[in-house]
């Protein structure tokens, strides 16, 4: 101690100017002993000597990372991915089929055929670009707007319109509402309702795969408006202090159902945040598929390789309303939606691209076109044909025996049936072991 005040002592007289003058300040590289050099456990930083509080938006942002232009023109010959003419097919093909099975499925709510629906349009680069740059078994948690990842992997139509019919060929068997998806061979774990919860899931699956030294990764999709929930922090927080195998994969579609981002915060977007919990961050052109890819491809690589979690932030734009509960047009023009549609659309820009390149023309795309959609109709009428599930489903594969209170619930169920099932669509349903409904 007695060290410390001497060096104090000897530091207030090197403040001090030649004669009576007021003490000068040292910079912080003037600082001559390590003693003086911040010692908290909390933060890694320097001492200043100037009160100066930091600025919100001391840069003009962080810049968008893209391959290629509006046109399809590749802009920097050296972030090329050079994907095989296959790959991209398959890319292009995945997006337009997406975007037929949209619209269908749409129409099909607005008729009263199915309950809810929710469309991807604009945001089909997303889903492709990073499900492509990944390996089949790396683990996807996703928010309700990344369909896409699950077609790419392969996920028929026929499953996809029995989900949102909850018919008996439903894996669900009919208990989730519509596009909320999932598949155990696929690796993509099933959605849920609650906004942002799958994210402190998903750091928990990738602390687990970690420790097993699996050689995987988890990738977790959620929108800009998800990331305004605690569950955000939480989960960005675990996952660099546990130094996670996971990508986390941002789509900032402009809003959060009617909230626009000026509204959702007042910081440079998500990636800003990043740096903040320690999380390698970049941001990303949504609607350039190739971008997407690469940026997917080398955060999976370093995740993986690295133990450490990313941060993709994906600038596009949501197109569609919000869900078919949801009147975009109360909060936004048709003018610019109409811009977004018409200048700067992922799948324009991924088929300029093929047709820059020779590997796509018109009566190809006129071709794909008419079979996708026969494709997207078959399943589509073969789902409204099929039976719902037996409604004694609704309680099993829950507990391995069922409990008392759940025997009691269905015997309930029973003998309400018994006495008013003329007032329901019984024979919609599967074969059903209940008696006949008496008649009153």
């Amino acid at each position: 101690m007695a060290a410390v005040a001497a060096w104090r002592a000897l530091r207030w007289q090197l403040l001090r100017t030649p004669g009576s003058g007021p003490a000068r300040r040292l910079s912080t590289a003037e600082f001559p002993s390590p003693e003086e050099k911040p010692q908290f456990p909390g933060a890694s930083a320097n001492f200043a000597d100037r009160l100066e509080f930091i600025q919100p938006n001391v840069i003009s942002g962080i810049p968008i990372y893209r391959v290629m232009d509006r046109q399809g023109h590749i802009v920097s010959p050296d972030e090329d991915p050079q994907l095989p003419k296959e790959l991209v097919l398959k890319l292009y093909k995945t997006m337009t089929l997406l975007n037929t099975m949209d619209r269908i499925l749409y129409e099909s709510q607005r008729q009263g055929r199915i309950s809810f629906y929710m469309t991807n349009y604009s945001e089909e680069g997303t889903h492709v670009g990073s499900a492509a740059a990944l390996d089949d078994t790396d683990l996807v948690f996703g928010q309700y707007r990344e369909a896409g990842v699950l077609m790419y992997r392969g996920y028929p139509l026929d499953l996809f319109m029995a989900q949102c019919y909850g018919n008996t060929s439903d894996p669900g068997k009919g208990r989730q509402m519509p596009v909320h998806y999932g598949c155990r061979d696929c690796h993509f774990v099933t959605i849920s309702s609650p906004l942002a919860t799958q994210i402190p899931q998903a750091v928990g699956a990738a602390y687990a795969i970690k420790r097993a030294d699996a050689n995987r990764a988890v990738i977790c999709y959620f929108g800009e408006g998800a990331a305004s929930e605690g569950d955000a922090h939480a989960g960005f927080n675990f996952a660099a202090t546990l130094e996670c195998p996971i990508v986390f994969f941002c789509r900032n579609n402009g809003y959060a159902i009617s909230t626009p981002t000026s509204e959702q915060y007042r910081g440079d977007g998500i990636a800003a945040r990043g740096p903040g919990y320690g999380l390698m961050s970049i941001r990303v052109d949504g609607n350039d598929v190739f971008a997407v890819y690469n940026a997917t491809k080398e955060a999976r690589r370093r995740a993986v390789a690295e133990n450490q979690p990313f941060l993709i932030e994906a600038m596009t734009y949501r197109i569609g309303h919000h869900s078919t509960s949801d009147d975009s047009s109360a909060y936004r023009s048709v003018d610019e939606v109409n811009y977004w549609d018409k200048q700067d659309h992922p799948i324009s820009r991924l088929r300029h691209y093929m047709l820059n390149q020779g590997w796509w023309d018109e009566e190809e795309e006129k071709g794909w076109r008419k079979s996708s959609r026969k494709m997207v109709m078959e399943a589509f009428e073969q789902a409204e044909r099929k039976l719902k599930p037996n409604p004694q489903l609704l309680f099993s594969d829950v507990y391995r025996e069922m409990p008392p209170h759940l025997r009691r619930q269905r015997a309930a169920l029973e003998r309400h049936l018994q006495h008013y099932g003329e007032h329901y669509p019984l024979e919609a349903l599967r074969t059903m072991t209940y008696p006949t409904p008496r008649n009153k």
